[in-house]
């Protein structure tokens, strides 16, 4: 039993499952806005589902791919895999169950997310092989992230529509602007081993303008997405605070200073969206609360 229970703990951390709240809130925002409010409790559970179980998928797939690679990288070799803490039958088990878990709550979710679930594992899943062909995996793993958002909408409305395509071109261009960072660190490694990344092809000075460039789009994005939705004062506090945390994450790692790149990477991401779906969810709950009292 206590091997077991180990196992298990090991699997998680391999996956980093407390990251899924990088995602997460931009599909809690995709579906209230796009029930105009508070989805279906049942709908709600699903989309939960559906994240967990893509996710799940995902970063296990990567784990297993990468196996090879992490093992010879520094920075990696310690990871569950390679260093034997988790067995490769294990992962493979991991994997299924998160595959299945997906294909069951797309199904739940409608016909349009059922019919759409195959690509989105093919996008999900092949970003782990990206990086060995092209220097834009990065764009396929914010492709990746963009479907959570997209994917609650479609499961509230039924539709794809403009908003929801504003709020996941945001969620794309946020995330490759951060994994190139996060793909500083690799640098020199990538390039000896023959991998592709940015920061391995363009160098720092140039990764890290794009990095930038791409953090103003996701903002672009997200200001059109709020204005599609006609926001108000608190959606465009959460908008403007989302501004400023990302101008502090390039701020952290200026002139390819990774000293502070966990605080950037992981603390100050993993607040983006909870900030943004508050400022959204915040003003749903005043205008409902003032329409309920006139």
């Amino acid at each position: 039993m206590t091997k077991a229970l180990n196992q298990t703990r090991e699997l998680l951390d391999m996956i980093k499952f407390e990251h899924t709240v990088f995602a997460l809130p931009f599909a809690l925002l995709g579906a209230l806005a796009g029930a105009q409010g508070i989805p279906p409790l049942r709908v709600s559970l699903w989309i939960l589902a559906a994240m967990v179980g893509a996710r799940t998928a995902a970063m296990t797939f990567n784990r297993l791919v990468d196996a090879d690679i992490d093992a010879e990288n520094p920075r990696t070799a310690t990871r569950a895999l390679p260093a034997g803490r988790v067995s490769r039958s294990g992962a493979l088990l991991m994997l299924g169950a998160g595959i299945v878990l997906f294909g069951l709550a797309a199904g739940a979710l409608g016909p349009l997310t059922w019919a759409l679930s195959p690509l989105a594992l093919v996008i999900i899943l092949g970003y782990s092989l990206c990086k060995r062909f092209t220097t834009w995996a990065h764009v396929v793993l914010g492709l990746s992230l963009s479907g959570a958002p997209l994917g609650a909408w479609i499961a509230v409305t039924g539709r794809i529509e403009a908003p929801a395509l504003w709020l996941s071109g945001g969620v794309l261009a946020w995330t490759a602007g951060f994994d190139i960072l996060y793909a500083l660190q690799d640098e020199c490694f990538d390039r000896e081993r023959g991998l592709h990344s940015i920061p391995a092809r363009l160098g720092t000075a140039r990764a890290l303008l794009l990095s930038r460039a791409l953090h103003l789009l996701a903002l672009a994005c997200w200001a059109q997405f709020n204005l599609l939705l006609g926001s108000h004062v608190v959606g465009w506090a959460g908008w403007a605070v989302v501004m400023a945390m990302l101008a502090r994450e390039q701020w952290l790692v200026r002139g390819g200073d990774l000293s502070r790149i966990d605080h950037a990477f992981f603390t100050l991401n993993s607040l983006v969206g909870l900030v943004f779906f508050t400022g959204h969810a915040l003003e749903w709950w005043l205008s409902h609360a003032f329409l309920a009292t006139t």
